[in-house]
């Protein structure tokens, strides 16, 4: 793994996200913002915030094993999420927590989450941009 996530001890210490990664490595990767649809471009879990959250961390883990990396490689995650509100933030992490399951990965990574007005399409509630560092 080229990742390396700290919490420094000059910075608070959140349990749901890491405050910085080191990377080292040859290849970055940007992901252009997965978002809740499967591979044949099928919208995924309609008005199901975890679900759209789990379909978008799915697509990145599945995006990066298939150039050779895996989730673990990801530096830095930006999620936008519609109409952002505090009260989400369970539902988000149950889409995280299942991913994580499914990928067999910790998915804890430095995050920014953003609240948007909108998103590409009128169903999509959350989209997720990810910076990998591979070997």
């Amino acid at each position: 793994m080229s990742v390396t996530l700290i919490n420094p001890e000059c910075l608070p210490k959140p349990d749901v996200y890491r405050q910085l990664s080191v990377a080292t490595g040859s290849r970055l990767v940007f992901l252009a913002g997965p978002v809740a649809r499967d591979s044949a471009g099928r919208p995924v879990g309609a008005g199901d915030f975890a679900a759209q959250v789990e379909q978008a961390y799915l697509n990145i883990g599945n995006a990066l094993t298939e150039i050779g990396g895996s989730f673990d490689d990801v530096a830095k995650l930006t999620i936008y999420v519609v109409d952002w509100s505090a009260d989400k933030l369970p539902q988000l992490g149950e889409g995280v927590a299942r991913a994580a399951a499914t990928l067999g990965v910790d998915p804890v990574k430095p995050i920014t989450l953003l609240g948007v007005a909108a998103l590409g399409e009128p169903d999509l509630l959350v989209e997720v941009e990810a910076t990998a560092v591979l070997d």
